[in-house]
């Protein structure tokens, strides 16, 4: 079928998103909305560097064009003092922002321009009204850190708010960060507005001049704000790089600041201002042994159009197990409204939804999910501290509502916080009694008999003409051991400069009919290494942000085609972990400290991929709550607290039709997530019922309990229920112990044909699949602008054994142009990286050119006029897989370009 993807109307969706999610803190003396007749004297360097995400896999977007803030006022229309902004781009351009795109050390803030009393005076006397732009990133292997310029303010940036204050009448920050900051100095400073605008993709700025010039904010705070970042519960217990202890428990967010220290509460989990006001007034109820609803008006009560958020919360009785004051169960958004106009939400929760999990016996009944006798109360508004109760359920005898098995109990002995009727109490946190393995062998699946090729495809399948028993049961040890192996990055056999290929990786898998599905980075939009441009989403904190699960199914429809028309078939995203502490680098690409909202807003984005044919993966499954030392620090979690909040979302996901997962790089409890069954069997697949397929994060080490780091035990892997490892380098060859450990006895075919089952289950209902079928949907995009000239969907691979020469003569280099080719390597390491171009241009002429690998810049290297003859720029880099992936891209024209040239200068194996 063909369809058309409307760029502009991606663009427009996405900056309905941003205008959705962007979160009004205070607007005091009228200072927001402004006036597009009335001046602005924009503050802060980074008014010219947009922040449209955070680091790493999760934000490496290719992009035409970034619209940042002073972009999105001045195509709106604003008026932007002239003087000002030619004093920032002046000094701008003499100190050049650093480490914009580096992975793992880039700066979380750029350097600030030095702001005097003369320059702020001058501009106060041309207008009344000052915005002030702070911006943030941090990322994948990048923690925020409590100094200055990072989760504080610099000591620029604070002078140049307390000079600003000094002197305007009206003062507006604008926060573009990827999750909360300390604002304790911002308000001390006492600005009239303050604004989270958080990270907005690549038209980030197009939605905050909208809100900024008079479209209502309806955004909603996803965490709480806290004084002083010694209040959250988890400061204590955060950054360890050996092992972290999870003692706050349950005890995450606003359910300890509601439970145990409202005062320390600065802005409410659920916050967010409107230029309008609302009524909101709960009209009926009605609650019984099944469910709890409640019919709630809600009412403009303003001058201006808007959106409220009606927010439904609960407390269970404190009982013997403890409990937080308030749990999020339930939210709604309005339409949007008009002055005097009224609309009536439906919230409603299932009573068997409120039980908590007992991993002590303390009820008596252990390991399951119960409700203790006593009043459940239900509290209706607009955040977690000011809502009010809105009715009650009284529960004469304890409920049994799941009976479970314990999984991923803690080995380790430490204590945990616990609610005794209000008080704060420690606990000691009940440890493993049973024994891991001895539960996968009483399970093991049932072995299929082989039969060789019965000539039975995959497509077969998929028509129901057999099933898949008897399609799996013609493979053979070697084509299981291979079929548990995804190939990448950057793999030839799918779309160019993407994460992988997994399914049919070798020629005899592909002779079954099963197609090689293209997965690819990430939450942000589509990472394509080659340099292919591709649309870069508002980051997950903003999306979480927008409490509209519509409107986020409606924008991720377009990334499903989007990914269509890329032969994209999986998204590894959403990412969907639990923002436990403020300093987490990653925040940024996951939603909340809570989980109710965390399920519901993926299982949103969800929905729109699949209404375009094509799906995501859910990840980091589970505990991926710090980067600092991710690959070995070990989280040591109670069995509850992973079930109610670091496991919840994902289970809501999964309920909602999540089909793939992925798993972590470091330990939960002693065990590395991609060999645990407890994790990827017992609750994954046992409890929740899932039936699709589990993959590693990429080069993750899979070594079982208390054993050496290994990166080829995928028997491990494989036996605890995840399917797939990511990434070797070439599907052909047999790599990991799989056929040794199938020899042994340690794995069984059944087991290796159970994940075969999974991931031929998964790729039968891929788009891949229809693409082999000829049925796949054709995409046209339109109204996408030019972005200039290059090579990249269809990127040669060039052959590079320690040493490889590549000849310039067939690489044309134009202005804003890009040339991307491909490496295969043989030998891993570190590679010097020699480039050798000539000019006839002028002496005085610059010629840059920026070097890519895997998506990240390795340098830039600027020519002047070379009177025609060969001159060389050289750098190293490290070469981390089979299939790498280069881009070269020219800022300007005239060059000519030699030869490109690639030297092993220290070798690595990657075993």
């Amino acid at each position: 079928m063909k369809k058309v993807l409307d760029w502009n109307k991606y663009l427009d969706k996405a900056a309905e998103a941003v205008s959705e999610g962007v979160v009004l803190l205070k607007n005091d003396n009228g200072a927001l909305p402004l006036g597009k007749s009335e001046e602005i004297a924009l503050f802060g360097r980074m008014q010219l560097h947009y922040y449209k995400s955070g680091m790493g896999s999760g934000g490496m977007v290719n992009v035409s064009k970034v619209t940042g803030i002073l972009d999105g006022l001045l195509e709106a229309g604003a008026k932007v003092n002239d003087e000002l902004l030619g004093v920032y781009k002046k000094w701008d351009e003499e100190n050049p922002v650093k480490d914009e795109e580096s992975w793992g050390n880039a700066k979380w803030s750029q350097e600030e321009m030095p702001l005097d009393d003369t320059i702020a005076e001058n501009i106060a006397k041309q207008t009344d009204t000052a915005v002030a732009v702070i911006a943030r990133t941090a990322g994948e292997e990048m923690d925020n850190t409590c100094e200055r310029g990072s989760y504080l303010l610099s000591e620029g940036e604070k002078q140049m708010l307390v000079t600003v204050r000094k002197h305007f009448k009206k003062l507006i920050v604008l926060l573009n960060t990827g999750n909360i900051i300390d604002m304790s100095e911002i308000t001390e400073i006492s600005p009239d507005a303050v604004m989270y605008v958080w990270q907005g993709g690549m038209t980030g700025g197009t939605g905050t001049a909208q809100v900024l010039l008079g479209k209502s904010p309806s955004g909603k705070l996803p965490d709480t704000v806290a004084y002083s970042i010694s209040d959250y519960p988890s400061d204590k217990y955060f950054g360890n790089k050996e092992r972290n202890f999870y003692s706050e428990d349950i005890y995450v967010g606003y359910r300890y600041f509601e439970t145990f220290a409202p005062e320390k509460i600065l802005y409410p989990f659920g916050y967010g201002l409107s230029y309008t006001n609302f009524e909101v007034n709960v009209t009926a109820s009605e609650i019984d042994d099944v469910t709890a609803s409640f019919s709630v008006s809600v009412k403009n009560i303003g001058e201006y159009d808007g959106k409220e958020v009606v927010q439904l919360y609960y407390s269970a009785p404190c009982g013997k197990l403890g409990q937080p004051a308030r749990q999020l169960a339930a939210f709604e958004k309005t339409d949007c409204l008009k002055p005097g106009e009224e609309q009536t939400l439906i919230l409603s929760v299932k009573i068997n939804d409120l039980c908590s999990y007992d991993d002590s016996g303390v009820t008596g009944h252990r390991f399951c999910y119960v409700l203790e006798e006593g009043t459940y109360g239900f509290y209706i508004g607009t955040d977690s501290h000011s809502c009010q109760k809105a009715g009650e359920y009284v529960l004469d005898k304890l409920r049994v509502v799941h009976e479970c098995t314990s999984a991923m109990a803690p080995v380790e002995s430490f204590k945990r916080m616990k609610s005794d009727n209000g008080r704060l109490v420690f606990e000691d946190v009940p440890l493993m009694t049973y024994d891991e393995n001895a539960v996968r062998k009483a399970a093991l699946p049932e072995e299929l008999t082989y039969t060789g090729d019965k000539g039975i495809k995959l497509a077969d399948v998929l028509s129901g003409k057999y099933s898949m028993d008897e399609f799996i049961a013609q493979l053979s040890d070697e084509d299981l051991a291979a079929i548990i192996r995804g190939e990448g990055m950057g793999s030839p056999k799918v779309t160019p400069g993407t994460a992988a290929a997994f399914g049919g990786v070798t020629e005899r898998l592909k002779g079954f009919g099963i197609p090689c599905v293209c997965c690819d980075d990430g939450p942000s939009g589509m990472r394509l290494d080659c340099g292919t441009k591709a649309f870069s989403l508002p980051n997950g904190t903003l999306l979480a942000s927008t409490f509209n699960t519509k409107l986020l199914t409606e924008l991720f429809i377009f990334t499903g085609m989007e990914m269509t028309a890329n032969k994209v078939d999986c998204l590894l995203g959403p990412g969907m972990n639990i923002h436990r502490h403020p300093l987490n680098g990653r925040n940024f690409e996951y939603f909340s400290e809570d989980p109710c909202l965390t399920g519901i807003i993926a299982s949103s984005q969800l929905a729109g991929l699949k209404m375009s044919g094509v799906t995501g993966t859910i990840k980091h499954f589970c505990g991926n709550n710090q980067e600092t030392c991710r690959r070995t620090a070990d989280a040591i979690v109670s069995e509850r607290a992973l079930r109610e909040i670091y496991l919840k979302g994902f289970e809501t996901a999964v309920m909602n039709g999540a089909d793939s997962v992925m798993t972590t790089y470091g330990s939960v409890n002693g065990i590395r997530t991609p060999v645990s069954y407890d994790l990827n069997t017992v609750i994954l697949r046992d409890e929740w019922g899932f039936d699709g397929v589990v993959m590693t994060d990429w080069w993750a080490a899979v070594n079982r309990r208390d054993e050496e780091t290994s990166l080829t035990d995928f028997a491990a892997m494989a036996a605890s229920g995840n399917d797939l490892y990511m990434v070797c380098a070439d599907g052909e060859k047999q790599e990991g112990n799989t056929l040794d450990e199938l020899k042994s006895g340690f794995i069984t075919r059944g087991e290796l044909q159970r994940n075969a089952a999974d991931i031929c289950r998964f790729v039968m209902n891929s788009m891949a699949m229809k693409r082999m079928l000829g049925t796949a949907d054709e995409i046209e995009i339109q109204n996408r602008p030019d972005e200039g000239e290059t090579n990249e969907g269809a990127v040669e691979f060039f052959k590079v054994d320690q040493k490889a020469s590549l000849s310039g003569e067939n690489i044309r280099v134009t202005k804003g142009g890009s040339y991307a080719f491909g490496l295969d390597v043989s030998v891993f390491g570190r590679y010097k990286v020699k480039i050798t171009a000539s000019s006839t241009a002028s002496e005085t002429a610059q010629l840059p050119v920026t070097v890519f690998c895997m998506g990240s810049s390795i340098g830039t290297f600027t020519w002047n006029g070379t009177g025609g003859a060969p001159v060389s720029f050289e750098t190293d880099t490290f070469f981390f897989s089979r299939f790498v992936t280069m881009r070269l891209y020219f800022a300007q024209g005239g060059l000519d370009m030699i030869s490109l040239d690639f030297e092993l200068i220290e070798p690595e194996s990657m075993q």
